[in-house]
């Protein structure tokens, strides 16, 4: 479903497409996150994803009542503190996709589907 606003001078409509996109170059800019993750089920096998495929390591749905709910699949950095990346992400991504929207997050569900080293 895509997000609505109704304004004085008619509706906005936002799709959940955008949402995601902005979410996800938000995330990537986050302390301790080394990049969006792919899974595939099939095989099991975890792929950190570029910077052209964000969208794809991130769900966005919005409910009946216009709020938003995020999914993030997301590789961290080796040797930080995970509930301290996931904390900042969360805080970080509710202000900035609130803000930019102008919607509500319900809720924001942070997978890690791996840890890398980075030079």
């Amino acid at each position: 479903m895509n997000g609505q606003m109704e304004t004085k001078l008619g509706k906005v409509t936002i799709d959940p497409e955008v949402i995601a996109l902005y979410a996800g170059s938000v995330a990537v800019e986050c302390f301790g996150i080394v990049g969006m993750a792919a899974v595939n089920m099939k095989d099991g096998l975890v792929k950190l994803l570029k910077k052209d495929y964000l969208t794809h390591g991130i769900n966005v749905s919005v409910n009946e009542d216009n709020k938003i709910t995020i999914d993030f699949h997301v590789i961290v950095s080796y040797g930080v503190s995970i509930s301290t990346v996931t904390d900042n992400l969360i805080e970080t991504v509710r202000y900035k996709v609130e803000e930019f929207t102008g919607m509500e997050i319900e809720k924001i569900n942070i997978y890690v589907e791996g840890v890398r080293v980075i030079d």
